[in-house]
């Protein structure tokens, strides 16, 4: 139902977008989180956008580097990823919920109904 493209390898300091297609999903209903995951450790929030009144949220690192955006009509949500550092080396995904961030947090993992298979971020010089 989501799936996330543009992911890849960047050097510190540079730039990214990373898109998620929501196929079949009305986004005036449904949030979209990005998540970022690093080999063991456990999945962590990055941003959201809410389904209704397009209120934003961030991780705190990522405050004021990433941007989070969303096209109803390309039905397409965007993260727009500044000054990238190694720190920001992970797996990112994309997500969709009705229930966050009303009913729970917007970083709460069991509430996000659809997944999508994830796209590789590496931040290296």
């Amino acid at each position: 139902q989501v799936v996330e493209s543009g992911g890849g390898l960047v050097q510190p300091g540079d730039s990214l977008t990373l898109s998620c297609v929501a196929n079949g999903l009305n986004l005036d209903w449904w949030a979209i989180g990005w998540f970022r995951q690093v080999p063991g450790k456990e999945r962590e929030g990055v941003s959201c956008i809410n389904k209704s009144d397009r209120r934003t949220y961030y991780k705190d690192s990522v405050k004021g580097r990433f941007t989070i955006s969303r096209d109803n009509a390309k039905n397409t949500v965007y993260l727009q990823m500044n000054n990238l550092n190694a720190e920001d080396t992970a797996v990112y995904f994309c997500a969709a919920s009705v229930y966050v961030p009303s009913g729970s947090p917007w970083n709460a993992r069991p509430e996000y109904d659809y997944w999508g298979q994830g796209t590789q971020v590496t931040v290296s010089s």
